[in-house]
């Protein structure tokens, strides 16, 4: 009945997505709670959602305050130094434009986090995508490549999550993987001058005017050079992880209002202008923790991790590290990382284990799906992205999907070229 429910649940709820005949916010939080109302859990409902809400909470402190801190870093004018250094090199051609995104999305998502990478790329990228026109989805996809791959650097959690699975040793989980996920990478610049060329031929190369464009923001003397160690500081703080990342925001952010706006109103302004996109964020973060609280608590999540499972056929044994690649790449969709990591990768090494593949090969090839997972809708930097560029979640899903299964493909077939993940014992 679990995996039956959890089959219905998903065609129900991708189809109201992709078809944008619900929000995702109200798609998130009905179709999970009918379901598990079919499925007989009324009494338990509210419990798992409140789960579910504990289990989204630190990453929606995080999101809201890291959104409210790089708006304040963009109303002070701290990214102007680095979008005129940008037009500069990039001009109006729409072509380098998107392989500056991808450039800068790459060196952003070193630190693991795709919220990060979003918040400084369109910072400094967004004025220039909407003054040439370009095509937003397309800005989606680029920097959803990123993250994906940026997400699987060892401190990204994937990664740990594969080794610590398998009990092996980081390294020889992740150092295989590069090379494959350099492929990726220049799969990512392969898709920039791929869209780059569209939008030409589309809007043409256009001058632009870079005074106008930041007339705006005035230097701020002494205060831009503040924040930039203010800023630097907390992407060291970030990566070292010297205290909780959500605590972390929260105390940039309060610095941030202190020394720029020191008057209250002017702080109470500033909050007042940026409520409204923090607050879509948070609305489809909350969201996101019904269907993320549901889908695990009623068992719905591991009922069809083992379904999946069971259904590989024996003859398939050799190809085990191969099956877990490509298994990974909708399962990483539908259920979370722990879920699949944790709890459907051991069976699945268990089984190839009697055919000499080892937990190391099944760590690196359970990893190939996460340029996929990034759209998953437990994913929540991905609703960050959606609501910053003021796109439909579900037509974001529809555009990115298939070049995201293609980025996966990409780091599949140049694992097995490589010998990273085995095609058969």
């Amino acid at each position: 009945m679990l995996v039956a429910l959890s089959f219905a649940m998903f065609a129900c709820f991708i189809y109201l997505l992709i078809s944008g005949r619900m929000s995702a916010v109200a798609t998130l939080i009905l179709i999970p709670t009918i379901f598990a109302l079919i499925g007989g859990f009324g009494p338990e409902m509210g419990a798992m959602v409140i789960k579910g809400v504990r289990t989204i909470a630190p990453t929606g402190v995080l999101l809201i305050f890291a959104m409210a801190y790089f708006m304040l870093m963009t109303d002070t004018g701290l990214f102007d130094p680095i979008i005129r250094r940008i037009v500069s090199a990039v001009g109006g051609d729409p072509v380098k434009i998107f392989i500056g995104t991808v450039a800068l999305g790459y060196l952003v998502a070193l630190d693991g986090d795709g919220a990060t990478v979003y918040m400084i790329v369109l910072s400094a990228f967004l004025p220039i995508y909407k003054r040439l026109g370009l095509s937003l989805p397309l800005v989606a996809v680029l920097l959803l490549q990123c993250t994906g791959i940026g997400n699987l650097l060892p401190w990204g959690g994937p990664t740990a999550r594969a080794a610590a699975s398998m009990k092996v040793e980081m390294s020889e989980v992740f150092t295989p993987l590069i090379a494959p996920l350099l492929a990726c990478v220049v799969w990512a610049f392969f898709l920039a001058w791929l869209f780059g060329k569209r939008e030409r031929s589309r809007l043409g190369i256009v001058q632009l005017d870079t005074a106008q464009m930041l007339e705006q923001h005035p230097p701020a003397g002494w205060k831009l050079y503040f924040n930039w160690a203010l800023t630097i500081g907390l992407m060291v703080g970030l990566v070292m992880e010297v205290l909780p990342l959500a605590y972390l925001f929260m105390l940039a952010t309060a610095i941030a209002f202190v020394v720029n706006f020191p008057k209250h109103q002017d702080q109470q302004k500033r909050m007042a202008e940026h409520a409204p996109a923090i607050l879509s964020v948070a609305m489809m973060l909350f969201a996101a923790s019904v269907f993320i609280g549901i889908l695990n608590e009623t068992g719905m999540a591991s009922a069809l991790a083992k379904t999946i499972v069971a259904i590989v056929p024996e003859a398939l044994g050799p190809y085990m590290a191969v099956v877990t690649a490509l298994v990974s790449i909708p399962m990483t969709w539908v259920v979370s990382n722990d879920v699949f990591y944790f709890g459907m990768l051991p069976i699945l090494a268990e089984a190839a284990a009697h055919y000499g593949v080892t937990g190391a090969e099944m760590a690196r090839a359970s990893l190939i799906g996460q340029p996929v997972h990034i759209l998953s809708p437990l994913v929540a930097s991905t609703y960050l992205l959606v609501s910053m560029l003021d796109l439909n979640y579900g037509a974001v899903q529809k555009q990115a999907i298939k070049w995201a299964v293609g980025s996966s493909m990409v780091m599949l077939l140049a694992s097995l070229a490589l010998g990273v993940v085995p095609l058969v014992k």
